[in-house]
């Protein structure tokens, strides 16, 4: 099995990382192409694009602007370490051994806006560009035509070597629509995480992204071979849900007394 996940807005280049293996990502001239494209815009353009404040433009220009080829343990660091967000609060792969990063290597991929589809171990340098940003390029208006069918391809490739060639969906809708599903040819399995509140169960957007972080590092390091294997995950408080449970949607409850 393959999961996906999205990347994290936070980023951490400061930690130590704690592996010496690192790869080179796939599509490495295609993010040379947008960086090229976002070097273009101002400061200020750049913040309407992305929608954030000038402070976080200025940041982001300026990274845009320092960003370079070719990618080395002095400039860059691998996706999985660089990444601190919720997921990867969940996730912890900052304890990893390297057997573990090896094993995500070939069963986990992160799903980027600038870098289209990165391996765990993938250097990549600081950045911030979402998938659901309108950014024109020529190969269209938004990120989205900009990867077209590249970041499918890669991942169907992925999938017919793995054992099941199962994905297992662990990311948000925004980059899970950077995939074509229907040429993909595979059974996709999306597990759903919900929080108890006010006696309710829902999906509460801080929780479940850890979740799908705690999934992640379930995967890794349990190598389920089926499905069904997933229905054992109950980390921190989680337990399977089968009446709200379809056949490629495994649903996941937790109590409000349990967090």
């Amino acid at each position: 099995m393959i999961a996906v996940v999205s990347p994290a807005k936070t980023l951490d280049f400061e930690t130590q990382p704690c592996t010496e293996l690192f790869t080179e990502p796939s599509f490495l001239k295609d993010s040379s192409e947008l960086v090229k494209r976002l070097r273009k815009l101002s400061e200020d353009r750049l913040g309407e694009l992305m929608g954030i404040s000038p402070k976080l433009a200025g940041l982001n220009y300026a990274r845009f602007q320092e960003w370079t080829t070719p990618f080395n343990t002095q400039n860059a660091r691998p996706a999985l370490l660089a990444f601190k967000g919720d997921v990867y609060a969940g996730l912890q792969a900052q304890t990893f051994s390297d057997d573990q990063f090896l094993y995500a290597q070939d069963h986990l991929r992160i799903l980027s806006g600038l870098y289209g589809l990165l391996r765990p171990l993938d250097l990549i340098q600081p950045y911030r560009l979402e998938m659901g940003t309108s950014l024109d390029t020529m190969r269209g208006k938004n990120l989205y035509e900009f990867w077209g069918d590249l970041i499918t391809e890669v991942l169907s490739k992925d999938l017919q070597a793995d054992d099941s060639g199962i994905l297992i969906n662990l990311a948000s809708n925004e980059y899970f629509n950077a995939i074509q599903p229907a040429r993909l040819d595979t059974r996709i399995i999306t597990p759903v995480f919900k929080d108890e509140k006010n006696g309710n169960f829902k999906i509460i957007s801080f929780f479940a992204k850890k979740a799908r972080g705690l999934m992640s590092r379930y995967i890794i390091e349990t190598q389920p071979k089926t499905p069904e294997d997933l229905r054992y995950f109950d980390s921190e408080g989680y337990a399977y849900n089968a009446k709200e449970s379809s056949e490629d949607m495994i649903v996941f409850s937790r109590p409000e007394s349990a967090r």
